[in-house]
């Protein structure tokens, strides 16, 4: 039954999660690694997780802080060759929307990919976080303003051409 319950969740949650965690890091291949991993763990923790008040945000939170985990681990390494850019088309995302989203900063693209992508409240959004709900306020608004100018910005001088 557990199995059943995990394998209903995981195919009416990956894709979401994966779109919300390429809006918050800018990259699909990272993005889908990232999520793998936190599927297996929500796997391992299933009994736990299920009991989340809301198991999308777990999953996009524990890739996030695994994202955190890795780049402590390799921060070191020296890369050998040209990392391969990935499309934003790929990613299921608008392009000219993933490129203004890159631009944010890291806590701002964490909580339009949970607030927006996810679609989870501002008090949920908090506590995954471990921020108040006031400075998802904040942060949300700040981006959103952002996003907003970028996108503007990026329309008109599509227009031009």
């Amino acid at each position: 039954m557990e199995h059943l319950e995990f394998e209903e969740f995981y195919r009416g949650s990956r894709d979401v999660c994966l779109r919300a965690v390429v809006a918050a890091t800018g990259d699909r291949q990272l993005a889908e690694d990232l999520v793998a991993e936190a599927f297996t763990r929500a796997w391992m923790s299933w009994r736990k997780v299920s009991l989340h008040p809301s198991p999308r945000a777990w999953i996009v939170r524990v890739a996030l802080n695994t994202r955190v985990s890795w780049w402590r681990r390799r921060r070191n390494e020296v890369a050998l060759t040209d990392r391969e850019v990935v499309e934003p088309a790929e990613a299921g995302v608008d392009p000219a929307l993933l490129l203004a989203l890159r631009r944010l900063p890291r806590r701002q693209r964490e909580v339009v990919a949970l607030r927006v992508f996810l679609d989870l409240d501002t008090d949920t959004v908090a506590r995954t976080l471990g921020i108040a709900p006031g400075t998802v306020s904040a942060h949300l608004s700040r981006a959103v303003a952002a996003l907003r100018g970028d996108l503007a910005t990026s329309d008109s001088q599509e227009g031009r051409r």
